[in-house]
């Protein structure tokens, strides 16, 4: 059943169920069975054995980041157990007058913190959801706000972890630099930057549709959190800490700062190599994991010599901070392994996918808009958005290898960014993706929640870019492409204005 039609059948299933059920955990090991099922040709011993050995390989080469979700709970935990989460909701209740003002400082948080999206999804969500609470908006909408801010930032940031992942997806003897080549795609990574104008849209207008009209309406009227977040809102409201905002803001500055540092460190600042060089070589999932342990001796030796909380409190703070992580580490943990159930080394989807671009390339102009589609695709059925560009961007550059240097360069900046536009769409599309699940986690809000909400929105904003992508392609000139699309976008957004009624505070 490898690299068959075949292999499309266990994201199919996963994605049905979960939007089906509800129920995200039942629906992804179904998935993951029924791949395991296709590839062992239906032994189910075997497939049990396929399914718990892939999850071995998939947790076992994700541990930095296991690692990093916990200690993060941990420290989201101790600083609301010190009172400095309260004593800064009450600070910007004071200072942010509305809702938009509280999501607008969400949106610039999101986006002055681009080093990472798991980094950027937890850290947004725990500073800024005591805020947005008091204002009754609705969890579903933060978490949009979040994840529009994420990957589309990080995905348009020189200095990123995608950066990096972006400049080593390229074969070995390519006909240009993977880091260069990222540089020259920022400009027409058409979604990153339609959907981050967009969001900034439906902030200050409040145009809600759909799904999250809905929603936010309802909370409007009664403002809800789910069952499973609801101990946290009472530990953040009986915190009886002595904390105070800088109890808040220093330990984010420390994170902030050393897992930049550690970015530089793993990619091999101290043995000569410039800032570009270290952060394209750096190793992200174990720069986080420094970056949180050091932030977590900080914080023991900022709280408890004075004595903002007891050293009893602060080592209740590790139960709590794991347990507030489990649901976001199961779901990752599963997701992942649907990941690999999908990989070269089993199914091989991205192979199935790839012959298929292969063999229908003879048309070149339409060669960015098929890649934002089948990356927009691969990316939702896959819940990755590093997978969907890891596999990609060779084929794109194989494709287009034979053609002169120029036209070449041309079109394969065009053709990567509608790749790198498609992974990132698709990605918040999908509710197996892993930053979908962290911006609900970092939100606190119920997962299928977030992406029924955010789905008509992601629809939205890549209808427009198809457009873009099919200009791009005709005129091989981005720059006419990323007009367009703004000129469709502009168009979605006045429609919206004129037909959707404001919001009814």
């Amino acid at each position: 059943m490898e690299m068959t039609a075949w292999s499309v059948l266990p994201p199919l299933i996963t994605i049905a169920l979960a939007l089906l059920t509800k129920e995200v955990y039942f629906s992804l090991i179904i998935g993951i069975f029924s791949g395991a099922m296709l590839f062992t040709g239906g032994n189910f011993f075997q497939s049990i054995m396929t399914f718990f050995e892939i999850m071995s390989a998939k947790v076992g080469g994700n541990v930095n980041i296991l690692a990093f979700l916990v200690i993060l709970g941990i420290l989201v935990a101790a600083i609301t157990r010190s009172g400095a989460t309260r004593a800064y909701g009450e600070w910007a209740r004071k200072v942010i007058s509305g809702k938009k003002s509280a999501l607008g400082l969400t949106a610039f948080l999101g986006i002055l913190i681009f080093i990472d999206d798991y980094f950027n999804c937890l850290t947004v969500g725990t500073v800024m959801r005591p805020v947005t609470d008091k204002f009754k908006i609705a969890r579903a909408k933060l978490a949009y706000v979040i994840d529009s801010t994420a990957a589309p930032i990080c995905i348009i940031a020189p200095v990123s972890s995608w950066a990096a992942a972006v400049g080593s997806s390229l074969p070995e003897g390519s006909f240009i630099d993977g880091f260069a080549l990222f540089l020259q795609t920022i400009p027409f990574n058409l979604y990153a930057w339609l959907t981050m104008i967009f969001m900034v849209f439906i902030i200050v207008s409040g145009r809600d549709f759909a799904t999250m009209r809905k929603t936010v309406d309802e909370n409007i009227r009664e403002f809800k959190v789910p069952d499973e977040y609801k101990d946290t809102v009472e530990s953040e409201k009986n915190s009886g800490g002595q904390g105070k905002i800088i109890d808040l803001v220093l330990p984010l500055i420390v994170l902030i700062v050393i897992c930049i540092y550690g970015m530089l460190y793993t990619g091999g600042i101290h043995e000569g190599k410039s800032i570009a060089d270290a952060f394209a070589d750096c190793d992200a999932s174990q720069a986080l994991v420094f970056g949180s342990f050091i932030a977590l001796v900080f914080i023991s030796i900022l709280y408890l010599p004075r004595k903002v909380i007891t050293f009893a409190e602060y080592c209740e703070c590790y139960a709590q901070g794991f347990k507030a992580m489990v649901p976001a580490i199961f779901i990752l943990c599963l997701a992942w392994t649907l990941s690999g159930v999908c990989s070269d080394e089993y199914l091989n989807l991205g192979g199935y996918v790839g012959e298929i671009v292969k063999n229908n390339n003879s048309l070149a102009m339409f060669l960015p808009v098929i890649f934002f589609l089948v990356a927009i695709a691969l990316a939702f059925a896959t819940g990755t958005s590093w997978g969907t560009f890891g596999i990609l961007i060779p084929i794109s550059i194989s494709i287009l290898s034979s053609l002169p240097t120029d036209e070449a360069t041309r079109l394969l900046v065009l053709c990567v960014a509608a790749i790198l536009s498609g992974s990132v769409g698709g990605d918040h599309a999908s509710p197996i993706s892993d930053t979908t699940i962290l911006a609900s986690a970092g939100a606190q809000c119920h997962h299928i929640e977030h992406v029924s909400t955010q789905v008509p929105y992601v629809l939205t904003v890549s209808v427009c870019c198809v457009v873009g992508f099919l200009i791009d392609g005709i005129t091989q000139n981005g720059w006419l492409g990323l007009a367009v699309s703004l000129t469709c976008l502009g168009g979605v957004m006045l429609f919206l204005k004129m037909k959707v009624a404001p919001p009814a505070e």
